[in-house]
């Protein structure tokens, strides 16, 4: 399969859009319009993957975490990562991760990630830590906030383990 991975454009965002609400994802115009507004503010990249003419996924660098620890650090965070079911275990999460790890390290001697804590997370749990990701140490977290011992709170997409890799690491 050849991809394609460029910066998002305006033209872009009718189709993402479109090629998601097909399968019952909520990704409207108006995120791919503000993601594409944080771009040209210089906030955010957004990443778009095609193969020939056809939406592939997405993903996007945030260059202020919105992980306090990671803003602490200065660290930033891979955001947003969408490949299309049909698309999968094609390579395209990991040409999105290439780039977006191309660009944090042009900028960064670290990038961060966050990943979700449920089963439907798994085949990304297994690709970052192939790619080198580990735990950045702190637990997880709950809509941003640690997880205290104890503490109970839904496992839903906001239950997240965040992660780091360096530079270097493979």
């Amino acid at each position: 399969m050849n991809i394609t991975v460029k910066l998002l454009e305006a033209q872009d965002i009718q189709l993402i859009s479109l090629a998601f609400t097909r399968i019952g994802w909520n990704k409207p115009v108006s995120l791919l319009e503000g993601y594409l507004a944080e771009q040209e503010r210089g906030e955010r990249v957004v990443l778009v993957a095609y193969s020939g003419d056809a939406v592939t996924g997405y993903v996007t660098v945030i260059w202020k975490s919105y992980y306090p620890p990671f803003v602490d650090k200065g660290i930033p965070e891979i955001n947003d990562l969408n490949v299309l079911p049909d698309f999968r275990r094609r390579g395209i999460a990991s040409a999105l991760l290439d780039e977006a790890e191309k660009k944090i390290f042009e900028r960064s001697p670290v990038a961060g990630i966050g990943v979700g804590m449920h089963a439907g997370y798994g085949a990304a749990q297994r690709m970052y830590a192939i790619r080198g990701y580990v735990p950045d140490g702190l637990g997880i977290s709950y809509q941003g906030v640690t997880v205290e011992p104890g503490q109970q709170v839904p496992v839903d997409d906001d239950l997240i383990l965040y992660l780091v890799k360096e530079r270097n690491q493979p």
